[in-house]
């Protein structure tokens, strides 16, 4: 099941600040190309203002434009992201392949 709200906040600081919740849940990260990230947090509107602030990281060079996100509960929350995750592919969550 895809993220609840599918279009896009504008992943700067004043969207951030206008539309992300300080709240438990799960969020993803966008530009116009691809899923860069997705997340979950007690608090999405701080782990979105971490990302901002993280430059140089493989997030940030992938210049993310937007961000959605769903509320829900710390005990749904793993899950959820891995749901969310397994949907979507976002190049940030894939697990390097592991070398002999």
């Amino acid at each position: 099941m895809p993220f609840s709200h599918v279009i896009p906040r504008n992943l700067t600081a004043g969207g951030v600040r206008a539309y992300a919740p300080q709240a438990s849940g799960v969020y993803g990260i966008s530009n116009a190309r691809e899923w860069i990230y997705i997340g979950e947090s007690d608090n999405i509107q701080t782990a979105l203002r971490d990302h901002l602030g993280d430059v140089g990281t493989p997030i940030m060079e992938r210049e993310p434009t937007g961000f959605v996100f769903e509320v829900c509960d710390s005990a749904k929350r793993l899950a959820r992201q891995g749901r969310l995750v397994f949907e979507y592919g976002p190049a940030c969550n894939r697990t390097p392949a592991r070398q002999p």
